[in-house]
């Protein structure tokens, strides 16, 4: 049965879905109020919806802190398995938020009085990163998969290339369009572009800032699924849960391994790193279970 978990305090993002429901006391509770966004459970699967549809889910530096949040939540909760993201409302995310991520950035360079075109200076620290360790986040975590139900616009396009998996609706739209803001790509998106879709499509896209339409990328392996914009939802959050009914462990290690692996020319060094997690995972209880469970001829209980 779905259940909504509620915040603490309870925030406007935890009254989207209905009524809340009594929280069970093996869940983790968030570590911080949602006000950008939704947390919703679906038995086994953590349902993360950006909630600022009045502006198609732009992208703000607290939403990001509370995503990161989110996403802890779901990685400290041993009954899920998985994480699903998604948009409230008409967009999935229209990119950042112009006010918060740019004018106001704009304003504090004018205050400062440096001219638009000084030279770069080797001695001033870079601006803070406004989501810290994102890729790293991403990457440690339990499966994420991100069902895309409207534009991805900019970071609501590069958030989701460290993903596991990304499902786009039959109406989404979505655009590496940093180069028409007159700024480049982030968290990483220069690598997943490439490593996703090959040099020419990767700089296509990037070099254009042209907006496509699911179907093609698809085509260009942009995303990995393309389905009727009414069964987005449910089919994102029955593929989260083929990911997350295996062992925990065995997942983070086996996404560490395509991390770290996916760039690595040492083939020695790939097969290492390989056998020591191999190592690590023959002494754990999963495996003792999976083998138990085959010997048995049942299904393996990873959650007990």
């Amino acid at each position: 049965m779905d259940r909504l978990k509620p915040a603490r305090p309870a925030g406007p993002a935890w009254d989207m879905a209905g009524t809340v429901g009594p929280q069970a006391p093996d869940r983790e509770a968030p570590h911080m109020a949602y006000e950008q966004i939704g947390y919703e459970l679906r038995d086994d699967v953590a349902l993360v919806t950006l909630n600022r549809p009045e502006r198609l889910n732009a992208w703000t530096t607290r939403m990001g802190q509370e995503l990161t949040d989110a996403f802890g939540v779901a990685n400290d909760d041993g009954s899920i398995g998985a994480i699903v993201v998604t948009g409230e409302g008409r967009g999935f995310c229209a990119g950042a938020d112009i006010q918060d991520a740019f004018k106001a950035d704009l304003d504090r360079h004018d205050e400062a009085g440096a001219p638009d075109r000084a030279a770069p200076d080797p001695k001033r620290e870079p601006r803070e990163p406004r989501i810290p360790e994102w890729v790293s986040v991403c990457r440690a975590s339990k499966p994420l998969l991100a069902a895309v139900n409207g534009a991805a616009i900019g970071v609501g396009l590069t958030m989701i290339l460290p993903f596991d998996f990304i499902v786009a609706s039959d109406q989404a739209k979505l655009s590496c369009r940093f180069v028409k803001m007159g700024i480049t790509p982030e968290l990483a998106s220069s690598h997943f572009l490439v490593s996703r879709m090959g040099w020419g499509a990767a700089s296509d896209l990037a070099l254009t800032g042209r907006i496509i339409e699911s179907d093609e990328a698809l085509a260009l392996r942009l995303v990995d699924a393309v389905v009727p914009h009414t069964d987005l939802v449910a089919h994102t959050i029955a593929k989260a849960r083929q990911f997350g009914d295996n062992p925990d462990p065995q997942l983070r290690m086996i996404k560490e391994l395509l991390t770290q692996n996916a760039a690595e020319a040492d083939l020695d060094e790939v097969q290492r790193r390989e056998m020591t997690a191999l190592a690590t995972a023959l002494r754990t209880p999963e495996h003792r279970e999976a083998v138990s469970a085959f010997l048995e001829k049942r299904a393996p209980n990873f959650r007990s």
